[in-house]
C-alpha cells in the first residue's frame, strides 16, 4: 500500500488529497522515492538485501525476552552503564520520587535567581562585620517561600503520579510459560503475546496475528489518536490467522520480526515476518496502534513490536516544553532592573559613608567604635551592610504571592459550573498553575477540526427527490409549518429510535409505496454503500469506513429500506416488510479523484443496474440528456449549499446484459493489469458511470459542537484569529469552516496554488533588489491582499511543503548523493532557496499573508505539521498562541503553542494528558479566554503594579534616612516590622486583589469582547507601569519620612518631653506607611467583598496588635537582646500631635492619587470604564435579551459552490469484494436464483 508522494522536482503541482509527512519521513524513505524520481534501470524493481538490510533494523523476536537483551541490542546509557535500546512499556512523565524530591525541587528553585539571590543575602547577615540585619529577617520569608512552592510542586507531581499509576497497571493477559495470564501494562516487554478482548484498550504497538473474526479481522476505534469514533478494520496474515488460533500454537510461535525503527508516522509501518524459513511482508493494516480501542471483535491475539516511549502514540507527542508567560518574563526583567538600581543605590550610599567619615566620622570623639579602619574599607563593608538593609526592594514574597493567585484562579477554572458538562459529567480542568493570565493575551488559536469543532456526528436533515425537496417541518398532508414535532418511528421495528426528522409528507409518500421516486431514493442508499451489518443483542448495528456513509444508510432504515446483510457478491434489504436479495456485480469505490462511487446489480427479476452516488460536480457531467429535475435539484443543491449542509446526488442506469458483459470483460483485464492498476480501473469505470438518469440528492448535517458558530463571532470580535488545522479533506475542512461561520460568503478564498504564485512573484522581487538594501534593516512589506474586503486561506499539507521548502533540498541532496555528484548552489530560476536567509524571508512572507486574511484552514496537514504552523506564527509573530485539540494527532500542537487546551469527554484523553486546560466542549473556549483569561491578567497586573509600589515606599525611606545618620547601613524601622512587612501587614490585601478583583461581571465581559483588547497589547502591566510604580513608591517614601522628620524637629510632648527620639520616629513612619499602603489597594480595587474589606481593616488591625506586643516590657524581659524596642509604641502613640502627623502624611501620600485617578475616569475613560458607569442599563437590557432569546446563528446567502463533502476513504470495498469479512455459507452456493426470494412484480418497476 505505497502512498503516492509529491516529486518535489517535475510536479509544482501537489496533490490536495496527500497527507505528506515531510520531516517526519527518514533519509532511507526518501531515497526511496528519490528512486523514482532518477532514471533507473529495471533491475531496481528488485531491491538488493544490504539495501532492505539498512533500512530495516528493529528486530523483535516472538515469546523470547532474553533475545532482546542481547548485547547487540545494548545502548549507552551513562560512561559504561548500558541497558536494551527496547523501551520497557512503563511509562513516567512524573519529575520526583520519594529520595529526590527534596535535593531536585531545591535545585529547581534556587535556579531562580531571586531565590539565590536571598540565599547568598542569608550568608551576607551571618558575616557580623556587615550584617545591619538580623538573619531571621531573611531566613523565615525565605523558608516560606520555598516551602509553599515545594507543597504546589508535589501536589502536581503526586497527581502526575497517580495518573501514571492508573495507566501503568490497568492489567492485560500476556502467554507466559506456555499459558495467556493476567499481567499489568507495565511488565509488557517486546515479543510478549498478548491477548485482548473486546473494549479493551490496546497497551502497545502490536502486530495482529488472529482474532476471533473470519480472517483475523479487527475492528479497532482511533479516538484517543485522532478523535474520530468510526471504526476502522486491521486484518492479520493469512498465514497467522490460519496456524494461530489456540493457545498452544501460540506458545509455539517463534517468528523474527524485522521492521523499521520506532517514529512518529501514524500512517505507515514497514517490516517483515520470517517464520518457518518464509518471508510475510507486513504493512500498517497488521498493526494495533497503542491508545486505541478493540471494538466488535470478541478475542485477537498480537505480538509486541514496540512498547512505552517507542510506540507511535508517545512518538507523536512531541517534546513537553517549558511553558512561561510573557508577564513572567518581564517580571524576571524587572527584578534585574531592580538588583541593578540596588547595587547603583548601595555603591552611592557607600560612596557617602566614604566621605563621611573622612570629613565628620573619623574627627568625632564621640563616634569613635574601638576599630582602626580606613575610610575605604567602612565604605565597602557599608556597601554590603545597605545591599542586605535595601534587599526588600528585590520582595521576596512576590514569587510565593504569585503562585498562591495562579493557584487560587486555577481553582475558580475548576469550580466554574458554566464549563461544566452535565451530559458526560465532566467539569473544566486548569492542569497546570502556571499559565492563567497568559489567556488573557491569546492573539492567534489554532483549533482541529473533528471531535473539536465537530461532533463528528453526521445527521441526514433534508433530501430533494423528483425535483421536490423534503426535511423542513412539514404534515403527512404536506402542510408546511413554523415548528413541527419529530416523525413517530414506532411502525418501523428496525428504525435507529435516535434518527429525527420533520418532514411528515416524505414519511407518508414512502410508506404509500405510490412515489417511484422516493421508493427508488431510499432503495438506492439502502444498496449502494460498503457498510457492514451486525447483530449485537438483537440489535442491527452499522459498521461504516465513515460517518456519511452510516447516516445515509441509517436514513434508509428509518424510511423502511433496511440494509440487513451482505457476503461477497449478494446484499440483502428489508423493503417494506420484505426482504429481498440482490447480487453485487461489481462494486467501484470512492476514492478523492473520482468523488463517487458505484455499485452494479442484478435484480432478482434478472434486470441490471447500476446506482451511483457522488459530488453534483462530477455527477452533472455524467448525466443523460434525458434526465430529467436537473435545474430544480440544481436550484436545491444551492440552498443545502446555503444552509452548510454536505450533499450528495444520486442518480442510477439501467444495463442491458450485452452491455455489461463487454464491460466486466473490460473490468477483469483492468483488475489483472500490472501496470498503474487504479488508473486502468479509473478508465473502465469512466465507459460505465455515463447517460446516468438523476433521481435527487443528499443533505446531511456534519453536526457541530454547540454553541461553536457563536463562539468563533465572539472570539473575533476580541481580535482573536482562529486558524483550523485539520487532516481531513480539502472540501469537508472548507464546508465546516462555512457551518461555523469561519468562512463567510463575503470573503474571498485564496488556495495553495494562488498562495505560491504571489509568494513566488515576492521572492522574486526581493531577488531583483539591490544586495546592500535587501540584507539591510527589514522594511514594512507590502500588503499581499491591498484590495478591500476579507480574505481567507485554504491551503493543503502538499502546498505547505512545496511554500515552506519542506523536503525538497533534502530530497535532492540525497538524489544527487546517489548518483555521485555534489550539489549544486540553487539559481534562482530553479524555485529553490538560494540560501537559509531566503528560506526563512520564505516563511515570513507566508505568515504574513496568512496573518492578512481573517480565516486560515490548513487540511491534509500532519501532527508534525500543525507543530511547525504554530511555530512559525510564534517565532515570526511573537503572538500569546493557543492551540486546541481532542485526539493524539494534536498532542504535539497543544504542546508547541504558548496554551494548550484538550477536548475531554470523549474517548480518546492523549490530548487531554498533554494539555494545560481541558473541558468538554469547544464553546467553552469563549468563557475561558474572555471571562477567567481577561479577569486572570487584570488581577495579576494589578497586584504587580501595587506589589512593587509597595515594596518601593517601603525601602526607599531607609535611603532618605541615610543622609541623617552617616549612610551607616542604619535602619529606618525595627528590625520585627521589616520581617513582618511583607507577611502579615500589607499581603492580604493584595492577595486578594489578585486572587478576587473583576472591573466588570462575566455576562458583561462576554457581551463586550473588545474589554480582551487591552491584554493582547499588554499595556496593564510593561515597563511603563513599573517605572510609574517605581516613582510613586519614590514619592510615597519620601512623605513617609520628610513629614515626620518635619514634625519631629523642635517639638515638644503634652509631658513636656520631646518625642524625637529614634524608636518614636520609626513607630511613626511605619504606622504612616501602613495606613497608606493599605488604603491605596483600597482605592484600587475594583470588586468589593466583606473579605476584601476585612482584609484591609484585619491587616492595620494585625499590625497594631503585633507591635504592642512585640514594644511591651514582658517580652523584652524574655528576650532582651530581639525586642529592644520596650514601650516606644505606647509612648508615641499617646501623643496626639504624632497622631495628626499620621493622618497628614497618609493624607498627602493619597490626595495625587485620588486626583488623577478622578481625571482618568471623567476625561480618558477607557473601555471597562465606560461599561462600569452604565452597568446597570446593560445588566436590564441583557435581562431583557434574555426574555426574548432568538437564536443567534443565522446562516447567511452565498453564492454558488459545492457543498460536497464526503468523508469516505477508500478501503471497505476491497475488503467485501475479497470476501475475507464475511464469513462464507457453510453449503455450496448455486446459481444467482437459488439466492434470491421472490417479490412482487410491481416492486421491479422502472422509475
Amino acid at each position: 500500500m505505497s502512498r503516492p508522494r509529491v516529486d518535489s522536482q517535475a510536479s509544482m503541482r501537489p496533490d490536495d488529497e496527500v497527507m505528506p509527512y515531510s520531516d517526519d519521513e527518514t533519509d532511507d524513505e526518501l531515497a526511496q522515492s528519490s528512486d523514482g524520481e532518477a532514471e533507473d534501470t529495471p533491475g531496481a524493481l528488485h531491491p538488493p538485501v544490504d539495501a532492505r538490510a539498512s533500512e530495516i533494523n528493529w528486530k523483535v523476536k516472538a515469546n523470547d525476552r532474553p533475545y532482546h537483551h542481547l548485547p547487540e541490542f545494548q545502548k549507552k546509557v551513562f560512561l559504561c552503564f548500558k541497558k536494551s535500546k527496547y523501551s520497557g512499556n512503563a511509562i513516567k512523565t512524573y519529575k520526583y520520587n520519594f529520595l529526590t524530591f527534596i535535593p531536585l525541587n531545591l535545585y529547581e528553585q534556587f535556579r531562580r535567581v531571586a531565590n539565590l539571590y536571598f540565599l547568598a543575602l542569608l550568608i551576607l547577615q551571618v558575616i557580623p562585620d556587615i550584617s545591619t540585619l538580623p538573619w531571621y529577617t531573611t531566613l523565615i520569608p525565605l523558608v516560606v517561600v520555598l516551602g509553599v512552592t515545594a507543597i504546589k510542586d508535589l501536589v502536581d507531581d503526586l497527581a502526575r503520579h497517580r495518573m501514571d499509576k492508573e495507566i501503568n497497571n490497568r492489567k492485560c493477559e500476556v502467554l507466559l510459560d506456555g499459558r495467556f495470564q493476567e499481567s499489568k501494562w507495565m511488565n509488557v516487554q517486546v515479543g510478549d503475546v498478548v491477548r485482548l478482548r473486546k473494549n479493551d484498550f490496546i497497551p502497545a504497538d502490536i502486530l495482529l496475528l488472529s482474532s476471533s473474526n473470519p480472517n483475523s479481522l479487527c475492528y479497532v476505534e482511533t479516538a484517543e489518536l485522532d478523535g474520530e469514533t468510526n471504526l476502522k478494520f486491521k486484518m492479520g496474515l493469512r498465514v497467522t490467522d490460519e496456524r494461530l488460533q489456540e493457545e498452544r500454537q501460540l506458545a509455539e510461535f517463534n517468528a523474527l520480526i524485522e521492521c523499521e525503527e520506532p517514529n512518529n508516522r501514524l500512517d505507515k509501518f514497514t517490516g517483515t515476518m520470517l517464520w518457518n524459513r518464509e518471508r510475510y511482508p507486513l504493512d500498517l493494516d497488521n498493526m494495533l496502534l497503542r491508545g486505541c480501542k478493540i471494538r466488535n471483535t470478541e478475542e485477537s491475539h498480537g505480538v509486541v513490536i514496540f512498547a512505552g516511549a517507542d510506540t507511535k502514540i508517545m512518538r507523536n507527542g512531541g517534546k513537553t516544553r517549558f511553558k512561561r508567560t510573557k508577564i513572567d518574563e518581564l517580571m524576571n526583567y524587572m527584578v534585574y532592573t531592580i538588583f541593578v538600581l540596588l547595587i547603583l543605590l548601595a555603591a552611592g550610599l557607600a560612596i557617602g559613608h566614604t566621605f563621611w567619615y573622612e570629613e565628620i566620622g573619623s574627627k568625632a570623639w564621640y563616634l569613635y567604635d574601638g576599630k582602626n579602619q580606613d575610610a575605604s574599607y567602612r565604605g565597602f563593608l557599608s556597601f554590603w551592610g545597605y545591599i542586605i538593609v535595601l534587599n526588600t526592594m528585590v520582595p521576596i514574597s512576590l514569587y510565593v504571592s504569585v503562585e498562591v493567585i495562579r493557584l487560587g484562579q486555577s481553582k475558580f477554572i475548576n469550580w466554574d459550573l458554566q464549563m461544566y458538562f452535565a451530559e458526560k459529567d465532566t467539569p473544566a480542568k486548569a492542569r497546570t498553575t502556571t499559565l492563567n493570565e497568559q489567556l488573557g493575551q491569546i492573539e492567534y488559536i489554532f483549533s482541529d477540526k473533528t471531535g473539536t469543532l465537530t461532533q463528528n456526528v453526521m445527521q441526514f436533515k433534508k433530501c430533494t427527490i423528483a425535483g421536490r425537496s423534503y426535511g423542513d417541518p412539514t404534515t403527512a398532508e404536506g402542510v408546511q409549518l413554523d415548528r413541527g414535532r419529530p416523525v413517530d418511528w414506532s411502525w418501523n421495528r428496525d428504525a435507529d429510535k435516535k434518527f429525527q426528522f420533520m418532514d411528515h409528507s416524505l414519511v407518508a409518500y414512502v410508506r404509500s409505496r405510490k412515489d417511484k421516486d422516493a421508493t427508488e431514493f431510499f432503495k438506492l442508499l439502502s444498496l449502494c454503500h460498503t457498510v457492514m451489518a451486525e447483530n449485537q443483542d438483537g440489535e442491527l448495528v452499522y459498521q461504516a469506513a465513515s460517518p456519511d456513509e452510516g447516516a445515509l444508510v441509517t436514513a434508509a432504515r428509518n424510511f423502511g429500506y433496511v440494509f440487513l446483510s451482505r457476503t461477497q457478491d449478494t446484499i440483502t434489504i428489508r423493503e417494506m416488510e420484505e426482504e429481498a436479495t440482490y447480487e453485487m456485480l461489481a462494486l467501484l469505490d470512492f476514492n478523492s479523484d473520482r468523488k463517487r462511487m458505484s455499485i452494479i446489480l442484478r435484480f432478482p427479476d434478472g434486470r441490471i443496474r447500476l446506482y451511483c452516488k457522488g459530488a453534483d460536480t462530477v455527477i452533472y457531467e455524467r448525466l443523460s440528456p434525458n434526465s430529467r429535475h436537473k435545474d430544480t435539484t440544481q436550484t436545491a443543491l444551492d440552498t443545502f449549499a446555503n444552509e452548510t449542509l454536505r450533499t450528495l446526488c444520486l442518480c442510477y442506469k439501467d444495463i442491458s446484459i450485452d452491455e455489461y458483459e463487454a464491460w466486466s470483460r473490460k473490468h477483469k483485464d483492468a483488475q489483472l493489469s500490472l501496470g498503474d492498476r487504479e488508473a486502468a480501473l479509473d478508465r473502465v469505470y469512466e465507459q460505465i458511470e455515463n447517460n446516468l438518469l438523476l433521481i435527487g440528492a443528499t443533505a446531511i448535517e456534519d453536526k457541530l459542537q454547540d454553541g461553536v458558530p457563536e463562539t468563533i463571532a465572539k472570539l473575533a470580535k476580541a481580535d482573536i484569529k482562529i486558524w483550523v488545522l485539520t487532516g481531513d479533506k480539502k472540501e469537508t475542512a472548507e464546508n465546516i469552516g462555512y457551518s461555523c461561520s469561519l468562512l463567510t460568503d463575503d470573503m474571498q478564498i485564496h488556495y495553495g496554488e494562488d498562495v505560491n504564485q504571489k509568494l513566488r512573484i515576492r521572492q522574486a522581487n526581493r531577488r531583483n533588489e539591490p544586495p546592500t538594501y535587501r540584507r539591510g534593516k527589514k522594511t514594512p512589506a507590502d500588503l499581499f491582499f491591498p484590495q478591500p474586503g476579507k480574505n481567507a486561506l485554504i491551503i493543503t499539507g502538499g502546498w505547505l511543503n512545496e511554500i515552506l521548502y519542506e523536503k525538497k533540498k533534502k530530497r535532492r541532496r540525497l538524489r544527487l548523493h546517489r548518483l555521485g555528484k555534489r550539489l549544486p548552489p540553487s539559481s534562482p530560476q530553479d524555485g529553490q532557496p538560494m540560501n537559509d536567509w531566503e528560506k526563512e524571508m520564505r516563511q515570513i512572507d507566508f505568515v504574513d499573508m496568512a496573518c492578512e486574511c481573517e480565516a486560515v484552514i490548513c487540511c491534509r496537514v500532519t501532527p508534525k505539521q500543525k507543530a511547525n504552523v504554530v511555530s512559525l506564527v510564534k517565532k515570526y509573530k511573537k503572538a500569546v498562541t493557543l492551540s486546541i485539540g481532542d485526539g493524539a494527532n494534536d498532542v504535539n500542537m497543544i504542546k508547541t503553542a504558548d496554551i494548550g487546551v484538550g477536548i475531554s469527554g470523549q474517548e480518546g484523553m492523549q490530548a487531554v494528558m498533554s494539555s494545560d486546560y481541558a473541558f468538554a466542549q469547544f464553546r467553552y473556549l469563549q468563557r475561558l479566554l474572555l471571562v477567567h483569561g481577561r479577569w486572570s491578567y487584570i488581577r495579576m497586573c494589578k497586584f504587580l503594579r501595587f506589589f512593587f509600589f509597595k515594596n518601593f515606599a517601603f525601602t526607599l525611606v531607609h535611603f532618605w534616612y541615610s543622609f541623617f545618620s552617616g549612610y551607616s547601613s542604619q535602619v529606618a524601622y525595627e528590625d520585627w516590622f521589616i520581617t513582618l512587612y511583607n507577611l502579615c501587614y500589607s499581603s492580604l490585601p493584595v492577595l486578594l486583589v489578585g486572587l478576587l478583583d473583576q472591573d466588570v461581571n462575566d455576562k458583561l465581559s462576554l457581551k463586550f469582547p473588545k474589554l480582551y483588547l487591552p491584554g493582547q497589547q499588554g499595556v496593564l502591566f510593561n515597563y511603563r507601569n513599573f517605572f510609574i510604580s517605581l516613582f510613586h513608591g519614590i514619592f510615597v517614601s519620601l512623605i513617609i519620612f520628610f513629614i515626620p522628620y518635619g514634625a519631629f524637629l523642635q517639638t515638644m510632648g503634652q509631658d513636656g518631653e520631646a518625642p524625637s527620639d529614634y524608636q518614636s520616629f520609626a513607630v511613626v513612619t511605619a504606622s504612616s506607611l501602613i495606613f497608606t499602603v493599605n488604603l491605596q489597594i483600597s482605592l484600587d480595587t475594583s470588586y468589593w467583598t466583606f473579605v476584601n474589606c476585612f482584609a484591609v481593616l484585619g491587616s492595620i488591625a494585625i499590625y497594631f496588635g503585633i507591635m504592642f506586643d512585640i514594644h511591651s516590657a514582658g517580652i523584652h524581659v524574655i528576650f532582651p537582646s530581639a525586642f529592644t524596642f520596650t514601650g516606644a509604641a505606647s509612648n508615641a502613640l499617646r501623643q496626639p500631635y504624632l497622631w495628626l502627623t499620621i493622618i497628614l502624611t497618609v493624607g498627602i501620600s493619597l490626595l495625587p492619587v485620588i486626583c488623577i485617578q478622578f481625571l482618568h475616569k471623567t476625561i480618558w475613560p477607557s473601555v471597562g470604564d465606560k461599561i462600569q458607569r452604565n452597568r446597570k442599563k446593560y445588566e436590564m437590557e441583557m435581562e431583557e435579551e434574555e426574555k426574548k432569546k432568538t437564536p443567534a446563528f443565522q446562516r447567511g446567502r452565498r453564492s454558488r459552490r459545492s457543498a460536497y463533502a464526503f468523508s469516505h476513504s477508500r478501503g471497505y470495498a476491497d475488503l467485501i469484494s475479497s470476501g475475507r469479512s464475511i464469513r462464507r455459507r457453510p453449503q455450496a452456493r448455486g446459481g444467482p436464483q437459488d439466492s434470491i426470494r421472490e417479490f412482487p412484480q410491481r416492486e421491479a418497476e422502472n422509475i
